[in-house]
């Protein structure tokens, strides 16, 4: 099987050079440094121990920041290495500075160049977060006997039903792991299935992510924002902007200020967003337009990436998109430390086990169509939120985050 999924990325990599371009066309590129995917490297290796962390893009990138900051401190380590795979991860690891830290674009999983790459680095442990797997990286490591870890290991049923159809492929792949940490039931049922035997449960390690926000809003916003009810629709997919206007308008008859707060998960779909939302005759206000806000606006949409945070503040109650339209859930914690109520729809296969701790906190309340939605809106509009959730989920992160700590350091040892 491992010959015949070489001979595929050899055959994948003689098109890549179109891909690329068409990636570089889209934007969804670096053009001053695609060529690292190509094991071609813009940062020097240091001599000594070097850690590396593999994330693919924003959310999981965020998740190991705090253990980060804890290994950056290790005298032991002289350089980490984090690759991730999307530019507005490599945007974000250049605002949030980590000492000893350097980022590299992922490479590609062709076996020339993850021997490239790893003759290069050579890390004396490679860390891979959420559900990155790739067989010639692993096999190589393999090879020149690299410890790996799969750190909170994420695995959805989908991803699961794929790799069973490899079959002893699959298993074998997973074995290579010297160990896995499962960030839910779920994930721990499918790598048990796997045959994996290396397994230990810590918890999620997203319940110590900090939150950061890199920009301020004008105070004319916070004024605006201060002297109305906000109601924030978050991490929003395709029909779920839609439904939360049409909600919005129906409570808007009996909370004369509310204000909805609109932030797609993708902030190219503004100006689809616009449209639907000029159908139903609403004002709106665009977060990166320089005209200052109108006292009129229904609706403020936030087409800037990052800055999820700074309305969560303001907000009595969140709904977290991709869970009734589209499926797969978003993490609610960031809103729920902001003392946010969350709603949520039915899909949420990848943050199930957060959703039952927060649904038994009376944080979070499911819906299934926007009658329920409406209700529950209502409710929590009109009662007086006082209960600070914060303290117990930083109190859960803290001691996830420790453990993971004491992990990573056994083995550097």
């Amino acid at each position: 099987m491992i010959f015949v999924y070489r001979i595929i990325t050899n055959i994948l990599i003689i098109f890549s050079p179109f891909i690329i371009l068409f990636r570089l066309i889209k934007k969804k590129e670096n053009p001053k440094r695609f060529l690292e995917k190509f094991s071609f490297f813009s940062e020097k290796r240091k001599k000594g121990k070097l850690v590396w962390f593999h994330t693919v893009s924003v959310g999981e990138l965020l998740s190991i920041f705090p253990l980060l900051k804890l290994l950056e401190k290790n005298s032991d380590i002289s350089q980490i290495l984090i690759t991730t795979s999307t530019i507005t991860s490599a945007n974000l690891f250049q605002k949030i500075k980590i000492k000893k830290s350097v980022h590299q674009f992922f490479p590609l999983d062709n076996n020339f160049f993850i021997k490239k790459f790893l003759n290069y680095w050579s890390p004396q442990l490679a860390i891979f977060v959420d559900s990155e797997i790739w067989p010639n990286l692993l096999l190589n490591l393999k090879k020149k006997n690299i410890r790996k870890i799969l750190l909170n290991a994420r695995i959805s049923r989908h991803s699961f039903r794929k790799w069973k159809t490899l079959g002893t492929f699959s298993e074998k792949i997973f074995q290579l792991f010297d160990c896995t940490y499962p960030q839910n039931n779920e994930t721990k049922k499918f790598l048990k299935n796997l045959k994996v035997k290396k397994i230990k449960e810590i918890g999620n390690l997203k319940y110590s992510q900090k939150d950061y926000y890199f920009n301020r809003l004008p105070n004319r916003t916070k004024k605006f924002f201060k002297s109305k009810q906000i109601f924030c629709a978050a991490s929003t997919h395709e029909g779920e902007e839609k439904l939360c206007a049409e909600v919005f308008k129906k409570l808007r008859l009996k909370h004369k200020k509310l204000i909805l707060i609109i932030i797609p998960r993708h902030i190219q779909r503004v100006e689809l967003i616009q449209k639907e939302l000029a159908a139903l005759n609403m004002n709106f206000h665009v977060h990166s337009s320089k005209k200052p806000i109108d006292a009129k606006t229904n609706i403020y949409i936030v087409d800037t990436f990052g800055d999820t945070g700074l309305f969560f503040q303001y907000s009595k109650i969140v709904f977290m998109g991709k869970s009734i339209k589209a499926d797969g859930g978003q993490n609610p914690l960031e809103p729920a430390r902001r003392n946010c109520r969350i709603i949520y729809g039915p899909k949420i296969s990848n943050f199930t086990d957060i959703y039952s701790f927060l649904k038994k906190q009376k944080i979070a309340f499911k819906v299934n169509n926007k009658r329920q939605m409406f209700k529950i809106i209502n409710k929590h509009l009109i009662k007086n939120i006082k209960k600070n959730d914060s303290d117990k989920i930083n109190l859960i992160g803290k001691k996830i985050l420790n453990e993971y700590f004491r992990e990573v350091q056994f083995f550097l040892k």
